[in-house]
């Protein structure tokens, strides 16, 4: 017999319904909450940022709060009718519009001829258009005079992950907000959160591990974590998430650093075979073995020019030709026809990188000991 109720995958059973539950954009929900708190509500905002970061979840609560019973407010009731109906997308006022596939100018002109009319249940008319960058030319400067001079019941938000191939005459009419990739440790606390929640028993490593293929998306780490409860139940540990998602372990790839930084040839060559032979994904290898590098860099400036994190002594020149090496190759790895021989060749080359001397830096060195020859013959004198 089916569940009367009908399962809902994590990323929207767990989507933000209030401004407290969005997770890394303090700096956006500050800015929205004081402008209701404030009464200075623009007509049109433009929300940007990299996929699962909260864009259009943030439009949503925005959208609640303005035309919440009794508001706009910004400590909102989510149990509240007006709310209730805004998220699940039947409220008459909000209304939700997907610039990919209503990108034409016949679809802005419809819209044009509906902004006219007053609200129906809420304060405001709020037209949400996700993925703005996706309407053609045409379409932005039918759009251009409604936004200059909107009616004041309406209000627009639009949201991209390609801000650039948004007219500037569009951005100039908006309130822009950047929401950025969301750091690790926010998205391993509230993972932590909800596998608590849905009685998960998930590992240290293996939710830093899904932390990190998320790449600051939200939606993705929730996602992947959906993916390996069904694929593992009630007990998630990272070699099942490495296993799943073709990663290389954390222990593997300081491994790999390691022999990296000593030019141990025979031994990048073995942990590039074996990451091969257990079906290990060498595009993502040598993007995680770049973050690895990028943090001894960032050891090596703050210890005044050195680092040991890749378990030999190496200087900040030496770092930076070996990640700009490992950078240099990353295109060749992610198309090239020979991903494992590309890769290879890629750390051997960064192995050469960060053993050569700057050129600069020698004339240099050799200067200074020019300046320091004749003073030391001059100790030597009688």
């Amino acid at each position: 017999m089916l569940s009367s109720k009908a399962y809902q995958v994590i990323a929207r059973k767990w989507r933000p319904q209030t401004f407290a539950d969005v997770v890394g954009q303090d700096h956006v929900v500050r800015t929205l909450s004081n402008a209701i708190a404030r009464d200075r509500i623009a007509h049109a905002y433009l929300l940007v940022g990299p996929r699962g970061t909260g864009k259009t979840s943030t439009a949503r609560i925005f959208a609640k709060a303005l035309n919440c019973t009794d508001g706009p407010k910004a400590d909102f009731d989510p149990n509240d009718e007006a709310c209730i109906s805004i998220a699940e997308g039947t409220h008459l006022d909000v209304m939700e519009i997907d610039g990919a596939s209503n990108n034409g100018v016949d679809q802005v002109r419809d819209l044009r001829e509906t902004v006219q009319y007053a609200p129906a249940q809420g304060k405001f008319k709020i037209y949400i258009i996700d993925e703005v960058h996706m309407l053609s030319a045409q379409a932005f400067n039918a759009l251009l005079k409604t936004l200059e001079e909107p009616p004041e019941h309406v209000k627009f938000v639009f949201a991209t992950t390609d801000p650039q191939k948004v007219l500037p005459t569009i951005i100039s009419r908006c309130q822009r907000f950047d929401l950025k990739p969301i750091p690790a440790p926010l998205i391993i606390e509230r993972l932590l959160k909800i596998a608590a929640d849905e009685s998960v028993k998930i590992s240290d490593s293996a939710v830093k591990c899904i932390a990190r293929m998320a790449d600051g998306g939200m939606r993705d780490a929730q996602s992947i974590f959906d993916q390996m409860i069904s694929f593992c139940g009630e007990e998630i540990d990272e070699p099942d998430v490495l296993d799943v998602y073709g990663l290389v372990s954390a222990a593997k790839l300081t491994e790999l650093g390691s022999a990296v930084a000593s030019g141990n040839h025979a031994k990048i060559i073995s942990l590039v075979d074996e990451c091969d032979e257990s079906g290990r994904d060498l595009v993502r290898l040598l993007s995680d073995l770049q973050e690895v590098v990028r943090e001894a860099l960032l050891d090596s400036i703050a210890q005044g020019g050195k680092t040991t994190q890749l378990e030999h002594s190496l200087t900040t020149e030496q770092v930076t030709r070996l990640l700009d090496a490992l950078r240099e190759g990353e295109g060749g790895v992610k198309l090239g026809l020979a991903e494992k021989i590309n890769l290879e060749v890629t750390l051997l080359k960064a192995v050469e990188a960060s053993r050569a001397r700057a050129i600069d830096s020698l004339i240099k060195e050799i200067s200074m000991l020019a300046e320091a020859a004749p003073a030391a013959d001059e100790k030597k004198k009688p």
